[in-house]
């Protein structure tokens, strides 16, 4: 345990550091396909963002939806959005946090509880 705190104050600085840059690379990216930060996230890996996802307004789902079809629609044509679009996309506008949030805090109390969750998948 003491190692790992030895470790974290060397390495500390340096995160905070490049947190940044490597945030903006992504942004970049993000904007050039119009997608937001919370669009990347798969219903199937983890199944809290899937109950999280089922949650969400219809008209916020719609969105990303639309955004996602955009965004495959650019990645198959090898172009990218106009610049001036480019400039009104805000990739880190979270839509999705508190939902999978309450999410993630219902599993953990479910778990404490020793109760299963209502959306997992179990085999027969």
């Amino acid at each position: 345990m003491a190692g790992r705190g030895a470790l974290a104050k060397l390495f500390d600085p340096l995160v905070a550091r490049i947190a940044p840059m490597y945030q903006a690379a992504v942004a970049k990216e993000l904007k050039k396909y119009g997608l937001r930060y919370e669009d990347l996230y798969d219903a199937e890996f983890d199944l809290d963002v899937g109950e999280a996802l089922r949650r969400l307004d219809p008209a916020v789902m719609e969105a990303r939806l639309q955004r996602q079809k955009r965004a495959f629609d650019i990645s198959v044509k090898h172009t990218e959005l106009p610049k001036d679009l480019q400039a009104v996309q805000t990739p880190f506008d979270f839509y999705l946090d508190e939902t999978l949030a309450q999410v993630k805090a219902e599993a953990a109390e479910r778990k404490e509880l020793g109760a299963g969750m209502p959306y997992e998948r179990q085999l027969p």
